[in-house]
């Protein structure tokens, strides 16, 4: 089943990459100066990640704990 109709998958799929952009953006901030365009919703979910990161970090956390345990 594609990860855009499983509710789990999806949320797997969207902490995965706001986690991603947030490592890229720390380690090669380059990659994410530009905010429009299609660097700009990568850039996005990076501010998102600074933002949110201690609410991110559970999330990941949950979501871990659930895919191994469920």
């Amino acid at each position: 089943m594609s990860a855009l109709f499983n509710f789990h998958s999806f949320v797997t799929v969207v902490l995965l990459l706001i986690c991603t952009c947030t490592y890229l953006k720390m380690h090669f901030p380059s990659l994410l100066i530009r905010r429009t365009g299609f660097r700009g919703f990568f850039w996005k979910a990076a501010r998102i990640g600074e933002r949110l990161s201690p609410w991110v970090a559970i999330g990941c956390s949950v979501m871990g704990i659930s895919i191994l345990f469920w």
